[in-house]
This record gives C-alpha cells, sequence and structure tokens, in this order.
C-alpha cells in the first residue's frame, strides 16, 4: 500500500520542506554508511507499510520485520545486524542507532519553521523589556516590563510573557501560552496553552475559612526542556521549582510548587506531582500516575500509568499499582487474584470453565 501523494507525510500546507536529497546526503545526515550509492534522489520521509519508491524509512524495531520485507521504500535507516533483510531495489543505510538517524533526517527534510524576526503590530511589548532584534513576536502576544527575550526566540500569537521573565536563545513558546516568575534556559519548547509559574496551592486553615500562603518563588527551566500542552507548573512557594536539563513533559501535565525535577526525566500525561516532592535524574513516570507531596523519588526509578506514589522511592525501582509498590509484587498479587477467582467460579485456573 503507497500512500496518497496528495496527503504525504509532512503535508507542505503545515510543514516546512526540504528535498529531494541524495542518498549520500541522506546517509551523512543520518551517521550511516549506503552499502552502495546509486546517486539516486528521495523526496521525504514515510513509514515502511506506505513508503514508496521516492521515500525513506527506518526500522527500529523487530516487530516491525516483516513491514521491513515488504516495503517499497527507496531507502531504509537499519541496524547492522537487519542490514540482510532489506529488500532488493530498496537502499539499506546502516545506522548504529536508527531512531536517532531518523530524528536527524526529520530536521533534514523539516527543518523548524524560520523565525521571522520582529515585533508584530499587534503585539504588546513593554518599553522596559530586552527583546533580541533577531526574535520573533507574534500577533496578540504580550511582553511584561523588564522581561528578557533571548535571540531566536519565537513567542506565539496571544502568548503572555510576564514582568521579569527571562527566555535563553532559541526558545519558543506557542499560542496562549502564559509565563510568569520564571528564568528559562536555551532551546525550550513550550507548547500551546501551557501555564507557568501560576501560584501554587498551599493552604493555611483559618477561623473564616481556608487562606491561601503567598508563593514567593520562582519557576527554573534548564536548557533543551519541552512542556506540552495545557500543562501547569507552579512557582515555589518560598524555594524554586525546578524543571532539570533535558526533560520532556507531556500534554496536561500538573507539577506543584517546589518540586525539583531532575535531568532528563519523561514524564506523561496526566500526571500530577504534589508539592515539594524531589525526582532525581532520569525519572520516568507513566500516564495519569500521581505522587504525593515531600516525596524523593529516586534516580531512574519508573513508576507505571495510573500508579499512586504515597512513599519515597530508592534509585532504579519500578512500581505499579495504587498505592505504589514493586512491579513484581503487583504482577503476583493480580495472578493470585486471578486464580482465586477462577477458584471461585469453579474453574481450573489458567483454564476454562467446569460447565
Amino acid at each position: 500500500m503507497t500512500r496518497d501523494a496528495d496527503t504525504p507525510v509532512g503535508d507542505k500546507r503545515f510543514f516546512r520542506r526540504t528535498g529531494p536529497h541524495t542518498l549520500a546526503v541522506i546517509a551523512k545526515a543520518a551517521g550511516g554508511v549506503v552499502a552502495v550509492d546509486d546517486g539516486r534522489r528521495l523526496s521525504g520521509l514515510a513509514p515502511l507499510g506506505l513508503a514508496g519508491p521516492n521515500d525513506v524509512s527506518y526500522l527500529d524495531n523487530r516487530r516491525y520485520a516483516a513491514s521491513l520485507a515488504a516495503t517499497r521504500a527507496g531507502a531504509v535507516l537499519v541496524a547492522p545486524d537487519a542490514a540482510g533483510q532489506v529488500p532488493s531495489g530498496t537502499a539499506a543505510i546502516v545506522c548504529a542507532t536508527p531512531g536517532l538517524g531518523w530524528l536527524a533526517l526529520a530536521a533534514l527534510y523539516h527543518p523548524l519553521p524560520r523565525i521571522h524576526a520582529g515585533v508584530h503590530p499587534s503585539a504588546v511589548v513593554d518599553p522596559t523589556a530586552r527583546v533580541d532584534a533577531n526574535a520573533e513576536i507574534g500577533p496578540l502576544a504580550i511582553v511584561g516590563a523588564h522581561a528578557e527575550i533571548g535571540a531566536h526566540c519565537r513567542i506565539g500569537p496571544a502568548a503572555v510573557i510576564g514582568e521579569g521573565v527571562v527566555l535563553g536563545p532559541d526558545c519558543r513558546v506557542g499560542a496562549h501560552a502564559s509565563i510568569s516568575h520564571a528564568l528559562l534556559g536555551a532551546r525550550i519548547i513550550i507548547h500551546p496553552g501551557a501555564r507557568i509559574g501560576q501560584e501554587g496551592f498551599s493552604l493555611v486553615a483559618a477561623p473564616e475559612g481556608p487562606r491561601t500562603l503567598p508563593q514567593l518563588g520562582r519557576v527554573i527551566v534548564g536548557d533543551d526542556v519541552e512542556i506540552g500542552a495545557n500543562t501547569t507548573i507552579d512557582r515555589g512557594a518560598l524555594s524554586d521549582t525546578v524543571i532539570g536539563a533535558g526533560s520532556r513533559l507531556d500534554n496536561l501535565v500538573q507539577i506543584g510548587h517546589n518540586v525539583r525535577i531532575g535531568r532528563c526525566c519523561v514524564i506523561v500525561a496526566q500526571v500530577g506531582i504534589s508539592g515539594s516532592t524531589v525526582l532525581d535524574d532520569f525519572v520516568t513516570i507513566g500516564g495519569q500516575a500521581a505522587t504525593a507531596g515531600h516525596l524523593r523519588i529516586g534516580a531512574g526509578v519508573r513508576i507505571g500509568a495510573q500508579a499512586g506514589v504515597i512513599s519515597d522511592l530508592p534509585p532504579g525501582a519500578e512500581v505499579l499499582g495504587s498505592p505504589a509498590q514493586p512491579a513484581r509484587a503487583f504482577f503476583r498479587q493480580v495472578a493470585l487474584l486471578r486464580r482465586l477467582a477462577a477458584k471461585g467460579r469453579g474453574e481450573t485456573p489458567g483454564g476454562g470453565g467446569t460447565g
């Protein structure tokens, strides 16, 4: 099956496109080696099952070996042990890590949209703000007093950059996002609707009802962080909320005040991290999981989807369930419950029913 030529991968209505590129250029960009370079030129990228003779594809998961055998792609990025499985007529580009090579090709064929330096006539920029001459301030955007916008930043339509906020170079802020009380590093991507630096949820009981504590901290975001659409990051109460360099936050994530996230953490959609919890480096949290406050999550911990973490976790732990527990214990309990349920129905565990 080949894709419809009218609906290509990377539709040019939405994505900037380059090419066609020669095999030599493609291999160099991907960090790979092509066995036989016949000078062919390839126009775009596509998955194995949809690729045609003018496309480049890739394989980095053995489960798709059948798709590789049937592909019509002009070239495929493969690991060394899969080079012999590439069909005749398709050029094999051998890469140590095809997935990383594919990232490089995506940037080659579909580079980020160009920055159009300048301030849109409908934007409002305070006279005391410092906006680099090479930055782009989009329609209806607001840049507050004493804010600093670095070189090659793009501030999207109707985004709000609050007073005193600092953005390092090459940051991209999506439409309707808002940032206050925050210092951001370089190459940060903030998707539409994200909210960074708002007041944290911290209450004190009083006779007339709960009262909100002052939130006097900041949000500090390291370099190369990505923050998903409609994600919220509260500023600290007295200390700062910190997002470590290289971390990735999916859409609809809630980060409470004083949370400190280490380097290269991955936090999937709808996760909630309560105030003052610390995540060390390389923590991964599955969708809809949550943590209690004031916890310490060790380096390399993996928290499964919908888990509820209520106590500290040592480095390298893998937990599931609510309350969260070690993955092996969780699966043993699931197996036990299944055996008990089968016994209650008069069935042989692991088999069919009796009648």
